[in-house]
């Protein structure tokens, strides 16, 4: 029952973060996309305003995940299951 449980919430962790990145990640490309059909808007502004949050976002949420992926199924640390044997 508590592993069922572990794993709901890790697909529902896992589905928030999942929307939120994709959300996040729109905005920075529509902010882009404004930023270039503008004429009144300096191009490099744009680009070294937004480019900084965005690598930090991404890099935020793919290591989020990948530690979610990672610890999924480790209810004990390996050594304790080797020595259980």
């Amino acid at each position: 029952m508590n592993d069922d449980i572990k794993g709901k919430l890790t697909y529902i962790i896992s589905l928030m973060v999942a929307a939120t990145l994709c959300f996040s990640v729109a905005v920075i490309v529509v902010a882009f996309v404004v930023g270039l059909w503008f004429d009144n808007i300096d191009n490099a502004e744009i680009f070294k305003t937004i480019s900084a949050p965005f690598n930090a976002i991404v890099g935020g949420f793919i290591g989020l995940l990948a530690g979610m992926k990672l610890s999924n199924n480790d209810s004990e640390p390996p050594c304790r299951r080797k020595n259980d044997d």
